[in-house]
């Protein structure tokens, strides 16, 4: 079982940062991929950035290449997504999630992750 939680949502203004973390706890061992996901209201939710833990691979979609870069501590187990250039259309609840399915080298529309871990989320809104 592995336990997500998110921080660091807030709001920002139209080309401003933030930077958006993700505590992992529980049995966190081994290689995986984890990842970034966001929702915004009446829309569909969507893959944001993937990290592979064992090598640090990354994969992003295009709308967030970039722009977003996410890392991961080791140390820490804890993971995060930082987000230059923000836009308005950013504007979305962002959540955590591992044990997720290999995205592609470029995160599709549509990827859902089938991730079997998910975090609660915290709210990201982009002012214009």
């Amino acid at each position: 079982q592995v336990h997500l939680v998110e921080s660091g949502g807030g709001s920002v203004q139209a080309g401003g940062s933030l930077r958006v973390s993700c505590a992992a706890s529980g049995y966190t061992y081994g290689s995986y991929y984890m990842g970034w996901f966001r929702q915004a209201p009446g829309k569909e939710r969507e893959g944001v950035g993937i990290i592979y833990t064992g090598g640090g691979s990354t994969y992003y979609a295009d709308s967030v290449k970039g722009r977003f870069t996410i890392s991961q501590d080791n140390a820490k187990n804890t993971l995060y997504l930082q987000m230059n250039s923000l836009r308005f259309e950013d504007t979305a609840m962002y959540y955590c999630a591992a044990h997720c399915s290999y995205p592609g080298r470029v995160i599709p529309e549509g990827y859902g992750g089938d991730c079997r871990y998910w975090g609660q989320g915290t709210q990201v809104s982009v002012s214009s």
